[in-house]
């Protein structure tokens, strides 16, 4: 399956048509394929409307109540996951501002309980201290002085316990020399910091004996029900059930390398001991 990206997030509308046309076509009501789904009426017709995005699972039960060919269910299928699929590209998130991007992430952090970061190349900006997030944001051209605010405002959900934060960092991340030695220190001292919080679990991945599976994105579980992974480029939004799934999956073996508590204050301290001795 090929994706194209301006149409990414966009087949909503198209799915929802799509579906309201099969089940005319096919004589029964939106009541009857409701009672066939073990669905309510009201969600047939919410997504017939394009009220509610339903997800492939919601997508292959109508298909089935329809009693649709299989050529037919492949291609409602593709509207299906890119109408549950968003790109956002690297160059409109700059030209609407950085600082709106973290508007937004702030809402998707205050909707959600159980929040699981994976970082494979350095360290986000809800842990960052300042001088790291103005370093992170150094190559781009511009001012981003709002951006740079609003990301340590977002450090405030960090201290809600009703919220539940697991954040898993290789040692690249942690160690990647964005800053100098001595303000690395500083930033590796303010993980160490924070794996004390009783809501929060930091866990660190050392390089050594070969591990599998190899990562290859930074990404982001918000509860069950999305998943974010940044490319260079840009950030790939996923929302059906399958594809959160497996990105749980794949945190929970990264999790299982970690290092938590006080292995990974152990060598968190080690790693910043050896910033300052670089000094």
């Amino acid at each position: 399956m090929t994706f194209e990206p301006e149409r990414m997030g966009r087949s909503s509308r198209e799915l929802a048509d799509k579906l309201r046309e099969l089940r005319k076509r096919s004589g029964l009501s939106g009541a009857r394929v409701a009672a066939r789904c073990n669905m309510s009426q009201s969600k047939v017709s919410r997504i017939e409307n394009g009220k509610v995005r339903p997800s492939l699972v919601d997508v292959e039960q109508i298909l089935r109540a329809l009693d649709a060919p299989p050529d037919l269910i492949a291609e409602v299928s593709v509207l299906a996951r890119m109408a549950n699929t968003d790109w956002q590209d690297a160059r409109s998130l700059r030209r609407r501002g950085l600082d709106k991007k973290q508007s937004e992430l702030a809402g998707l952090e205050a909707a959600s309980t159980e929040l699981r970061y994976f970082l494979l190349s350095m360290i986000t900006g809800l842990l960052s201290t300042p001088e790291y997030i103005r370093a992170s944001l150094a190559h781009l051209p511009g001012d981003h002085s709002k951006a740079v605010a609003r990301k340590l405002e977002r450090q405030e959900a960090l201290y809600d316990r009703s919220k539940r934060f697991t954040f898993v960092l290789t040692e690249q991340a942690v160690r990647w020399p964005l800053v100098p030695p001595d303000v690395l220190a500083v930033q590796i001292d303010r993980l160490i910091s924070l794996t004390h919080l009783p809501h929060l679990r930091l866990g660190v991945i050392p390089l050594g004996p070969v591990t599998a599976p190899a990562p290859l994105n930074t990404f982001t579980v918000y509860d069950d029900r999305m998943a974010t992974v940044e490319v260079s480029t840009g950030v790939l939004i996923l929302r059906d059930p399958r594809d959160v799934r497996a990105h749980l999956q794949e945190f929970a073996a990264y999790e299982d390398l970690a290092l938590f508590g006080d292995r990974a204050r152990e060598r968190l301290t080690a790693w910043a001991a050896t910033c300052r001795s670089d000094l």
